[in-house]
């Protein structure tokens, strides 16, 4: 008889059937040819499902589905484990001193976006057409090879080889934030000082660019009452989320589980 590839698990006496587990791997990422990996993942998930199950019917917890999306109710199962989980749940209540300490601790996070002035040339390029690459990072590095001779030449050499609509003003974009460009341009942006122009092509998904910064405004400190209720929410959160781990873990300690470790490393 062949044995089994995964031992059997079973929670306080209760089984969870391999093509549960098996089900439930497909919603647990794992590395390139580490399937188990994803295997153990998906059989914690379900053992602590169905402590969380177990502990609603010890306290004779009756469902109650609610509304999660629109058109989309939570089965009585769902509605179970959140049940259990509101009466099991106890985070810490957070403070208004421990939200202005939060603040105090980590101004820097606190602060309105820094903008840009820029100014670039597209040399565009899909980014799965090697020829057409190879072919704009040619043009790109001729065109950095005039800048480095004429550095004021930068508003014509857009005008005349861009491949983006901004080449009519001479290659500006105008104002810019975080998030308003990919990437790669952002860090470019972030690598240069007022009146730099970047010495290398800058790839992204739409080409290759020169990238030149006019001017950077420095986001500034934001004052505590704006970001107060920001600062509670997430805190609240992290309280709720070491509550939850905490309770689990304690179903954990108390339960009888076999076939699986709870704590060991997934590896």
């Amino acid at each position: 008889m062949n044995k089994p590839l995964f031992p059997e698990i079973t929670v306080n006496g209760q089984a969870i059937a391999a093509a549960d587990i098996a089900a439930e791997a497909q919603n647990h990422a794992a590395p390139a040819g580490k399937p188990g990996i994803a295997w153990r993942k998906a059989a914690r998930a379900l053992v602590i499902r169905a402590l969380l199950l177990q502990e609603a019917d010890r306290l004779a917890l009756q469902p109650q589905p609610q509304e999660i999306a629109p058109g989309r109710r939570e089965t009585d199962d769902e509605a179970l484990i959140r049940a259990a989980m509101e009466a099991g749940v106890a985070p810490a209540p957070v403070t208004e001193q421990d939200v202005r300490a939060h603040y105090l601790a980590h101004r820097d996070r606190f602060r309105s976006p820094t903008l840009y002035e820029v100014a670039h040339i597209l040399f565009s390029a899909a980014p799965d057409d090697a020829d057409a690459r190879a072919k704009a990072r040619t043009r790109a590095n001729n065109a950095l090879a005039q800048l480095a001779e004429r550095p004021g030449d930068f508003a014509a050499l857009a005008r005349d080889l861009s491949d983006c609509p901004s080449r009519d003003a001479g290659g500006r974009l105008g104002q810019i934030g975080p998030g308003d460009t990919v990437p790669e341009f952002e860090a470019a942006l972030g690598r240069l000082a007022i009146g730099e122009t970047t010495t290398q092509p800058v790839e992204t998904r739409y080409g290759l660019h020169i990238i030149q910064l006019l001017a950077r405004a420095e986001g500034e400190h934001l004052p505590y009452e704006p970001v107060a209720a920001t600062i509670l929410e997430t805190l609240e959160k992290a309280a709720w989320a070491r509550a939850a781990h905490a309770f689990t873990a304690r179903l954990v300690d108390q339960a009888k589980i076999t076939g699986i470790a709870m704590t060991a490393p997934l590896g």
